[in-house]
């Protein structure tokens, strides 16, 4: 098993997964965490590539957006992913930051993930690397 972090990014809101990455990865190298980054192109693909790579890493950061639209497709796709992000973590036992934000605009997706705000990523980081820090 690789002593590293797995990030799996979506890129779908590429200015968004841009702005997660550098909170998550400030908090890695200034807590000196090495780490990969795996990027899918939306949300609904992270678990998949969680569970590839299961054995591989100390623990995961599941990093993206989701934005609410006119269809039930945000309640599937939001659902479905947190859902299964969270049964790979108990299942196997590994930590996973879930910093996939589920928003219903744009504007709320940039300030929920700008570095100097709110963001999600570095949250994500922190609670991902204090369970890493447990085991």
């Amino acid at each position: 098993m690789k002593n590293k972090i797995l990030l799996v990014v979506s890129s779908y809101y590429k200015d968004v997964s841009k702005n997660l990455v550098i909170g998550s990865t400030n908090f890695l190298n200034k807590n000196n965490f090495d780490y990969d980054i795996f990027d899918v192109p939306g949300a609904f693909e992270i678990p998949f590539i969680i569970k590839k790579n299961i054995n591989k890493y100390l623990g995961f950061i599941a990093l993206g957006c989701i934005i609410r639209g006119e269809t039930y497709h945000f309640e599937v796709i939001s659902n479905e992913t947190s859902r299964k992000i969270i049964d790979l973590s108990v299942d196997f036992e590994k930590p996973i930051g879930l910093g996939v934000l589920t928003c219903d605009t744009y504007e709320q997706a940039i300030i929920r993930s700008d570095p100097l705000q709110k963001n999600k990523g570095k949250e994500a980081a922190i609670a991902c690397c204090s369970l890493v820090n447990l085991k």
